[in-house]
């Protein structure tokens, strides 16, 4: 199994397919945006003519209303995993989003399911005595997972309190118990880091590419066909700038005084910085992924296919044309 890591407009999906053709395989996006069906420019989905008649898996599999995690993408993994094994086809992950590569490889613990209506609670909770009670609640169910936790990471002390109380122990038990991991696979973990100067202008330029190629009309015909504004992809990259433009009416071309305050002044701009703080992050998660063999460079470059493809080639047999 080969996977390619990388932060977003690094090139990824231009080398899985020149590797695909190389090597005889076949496309499974790892990627917690790219799952949603409608949401396709924004995403960075790949158009056919990029996949050059590669099949692509794991993309469009959830309606924007529903909530897709890591467990599920792993789920929904394993049998195409298992139909490229049958057919002798190579998978290769094009990995932005870290979490389901773990989730995939190393497996999860058994934790329960989400609950609204526990959420709901701690929400109030947490509106009446303040956000530091949070990560006091936490401390008290399990001192481990707190010591790990910002006290501002929110969504992290929401999930981890959840865990505590159905599951009925600390969350740090719970993660210790019952992983699976993948087996069967020797897995290559080839990453892709640019020049950031030269990244960020990629990202920039993009971002305008998207914005002429349809991204606000798509936006549009979301909202217009009935996905609810408050629905879970309508809060990624971009997506919440044009979604609030049309909600407001304001001019994409005006610069926000404090995007804080007012968020539907989308231009250009500030999608490309958040995009750009994105794949910092992105970066700091793929740091720490283990394995790697990293290359200084953009995907699409053929310079950087040729190193990768004799990184390779001791690892891979090359499929016959």
């Amino acid at each position: 199994m080969l996977a390619i890591v990388g932060p977003t407009a690094s090139g990824k999906s231009a080398l899985a397919v020149a590797l695909a053709e190389r090597f005889g395989g076949e496309v499974l996006a790892c990627d917690s945006t790219q799952v949603y069906r409608g949401f396709d420019v924004g995403t960075a989905k790949p158009s056919p003519s990029e996949r050059r008649g590669v099949p692509h898996h794991m993309m469009d599999l959830a309606d924007p209303s529903e909530t897709f995690t890591a467990g599920e993408y792993r789920r929904r993994a394993l049998p195409i995993l298992e139909d490229l094994r049958r057919r002798e086809r190579l998978p290769i992950l094009t990995v932005g989003t870290g979490l389901y590569l773990r989730a995939l490889l190393e497996g999860l613990a058994d934790a329960p399911e989400r609950s609204e209506s526990l959420r709901a609670r701690l929400a109030r909770s947490a509106r009446r005595r303040g956000e530091s009670h949070l990560h006091t609640v936490l401390r008290r169910l399990d001192p481990l997972a707190a010591a790990r936790i910002s006290a501002k990471d929110r969504q992290k002390l929401v999930r981890a309190i959840e865990v505590c109380i159905l599951a009925g122990k600390p969350i740090t038990d719970v993660h210790r118990a019952g992983r699976q991991p993948l087996e069967g696979y020797s897995v290559v973990k080839i990453g892709l880091t640019p020049p950031r100067a030269a990244l960020y202008q990629r990202i920039a330029a993009r971002t305008e590419e998207m914005l002429r190629g349809g991204w606000l009309d798509e936006v549009s015909g979301l909202l217009a066909r009935g996905e609810p504004p408050s629905a879970k992809p309508f809060d990624f990259i971009g997506y919440r700038y044009l979604r609030d433009h049309l909600q407001s009416g304001q001019p994409l071309d005006t610069a926000a005084q404090d995007p804080a305050q007012a968020p539907a002044r989308a231009t250009v701009q500030n999608i490309a910085q958040a995009t750009c703080r994105y794949a910092k992050r992105q970066l700091t998660w793929f740091r720490k992924e283990p394995g790697v063999a990293w290359f200084i460079g953009f995907g699409d470059d053929p310079a950087i296919l040729d190193a990768v493809v004799a990184h390779l080639a001791p690892r891979l047999t090359v499929s016959e044309p």
